[in-house]
């Protein structure tokens, strides 16, 4: 059997960092900045700008795609069409929360395949190949992440609803980008505790002898 490359600890944190960095956390930044200091529909075509920049330029220099900002991306963009073809931001404030009804609908669906939705990421953040993808460890792993996130979602579509209810526009984009960040640092570090545990029983680590 060919050696598969076995990354440093640091190395996957590291890419996974950069990841929700560039998928998440600019765009929401750039959009409560451009938001404060413009109006939302400026807040808008920056953050899809962003989105699109960002993947133009792993286009240019052949970087693998990345499964996050493309789900980023594709989210965004309707409900930017939607924003301004309704000429409503409640319209634009609303579809996060039925975005990730959606999302955990496919999430949870894709639990009854070979490949549920975090199988397809997790190229994303490892080097992944055929073999280390049909490990039974590794497929566990894949379904339990994938249900714990289709969890979230739900819980960030419930929460979004809500405060989008109860608060002013500025308000509720301060309140939602923090709790959303919190949500998505939570989530990945229950993701890397899980995923380091399973990959260091299957020696998938750097300098970790592989198991016979």
């Amino acid at each position: 059997m060919a050696e598969h490359e076995r990354p440093h600890i640091a190395a996957i944190v590291r890419h996974l960092g950069l990841s929700i960095l560039m998928a998440n956390v600019v765009p929401s930044i750039l959009f409560y900045l451009c938001m404060t200091v413009g109006n939302v529909w400026t807040a808008l075509i920056a953050a899809l700008l962003w989105c699109y920049g960002s993947m133009a330029w792993r286009l240019s220099t052949k970087r693998r795609m990345s499964g996050l900002l493309v789900i980023t991306m594709v989210g965004l963009t309707a409900k930017t069409i939607m924003a301004f073809a309704s000429g409503s931001t409640f319209i634009y404030f609303l579809q996060p929360a039925i975005t990730d009804g959606v999302i955990a609908a496919l999430f949870l669906s894709s639990l009854t395949t070979a490949r549920p939705v975090v199988a397809r990421l997790a190229g994303d953040f490892y080097p992944m190949n055929e073999d280390i993808e049909k490990r039974p460890r590794i497929q566990k792993l894949f379904w339990n992440l994938t249900l714990f996130w289709a969890v979230i979602c739900i819980a960030k579509s419930l929460v979004t609803f809500y405060l989008l209810e109860s608060m002013s526009t500025q308000a509720f984009v301060a309140v939602k980008g923090v709790f959303i960040l919190a949500m998505v640092i939570s989530g990945a570090s229950v993701t890397l505790v899980a995923a380091f545990r399973v990959a260091r029983s299957e020696g998938l680590l750097h300098h970790q002898p592989a198991p016979a």
